[in-house]
């Protein structure tokens, strides 16, 4: 049986929704049934943002994918989060999203299943790393299993150009004014932990 694998993210400026899209990809070419899903938008964030070109050109692009629901994570069999960096850690929006599926976590219906995470920061060292590091925690808390991307797969990571990926989690940079668009390296390693998170939810819930 082949895997559900559900992408649950958040994109103000589009970055992480292009990794999403190429996340999808990875997933379904190994045949599992892939859901991509945005997680909801603060309704103080729209207001704030509702002169700014580039947030309402992204928002525009997203128009059409849903929004995620919880009844998303139990139907999965693999779940995949797109996690914008804020400060180092997790956007709020996202953190509100965990935080309201108390229920899941009460009755374990997450336990056992397979996790990964894909980012963006404005800058090398904006929070490459520790954005899926301190995502890591929470998802622990919910009996997730959680799925890096290894250097054997992954040779784009040994370099010292300015481009994301790390062991911890497939990621682009946007820049600083969110400029930068991904590059086709960060896409690879992106559909490579669609994959990698597919197979692995595959034989889990066998």
């Amino acid at each position: 049986m082949m895997a559900n694998i559900i992408i649950p993210y958040y994109s103000m400026y589009g970055h992480v929704f292009q990794l999403a899209n190429e996340v999808v990809k990875g997933a379904e070419q190994t045949g599992a049934e892939v859901k991509l899903a945005k997680v909801r938008e603060f309704e103080e964030v729209r207001q704030a943002m509702a002169e700014d070109d580039a947030y309402i050109k992204a928002q525009e692009a997203q128009k059409e994918i849903p929004e995620a629901e919880h009844e998303d994570l139990k139907w999965a069999d693999g779940i995949i989060w797109g996690v914008p960096t804020r400060y180092g850690n997790m956007p709020a929006q996202l953190k509100q999203f965990l935080d309201s599926a108390g229920a899941l976590w009460m009755n374990g219906e997450l336990e056992g299943k397979a996790t990964a995470v894909f980012t963006s920061t404005g800058s090398i060292h904006g929070g490459q790393e520790t954005t899926a590091i301190t995502t890591l925690v929470p998802l622990l808390h919910f009996g997730l299993i959680y799925v890096g991307l290894p250097y054997g797969e992954n040779q784009e990571m040994l370099t010292t150009e300015g481009i994301g990926g790390s062991p911890y989690a497939a990621s682009t940079i946007a820049g600083v004014d969110g400029s930068n668009q991904p590059v086709e390296q960060e896409f690879t390693m992106a559909r490579r932990l669609g994959a990698r998170v597919a197979h692995v939810s595959e034989k889990l819930s066998q």
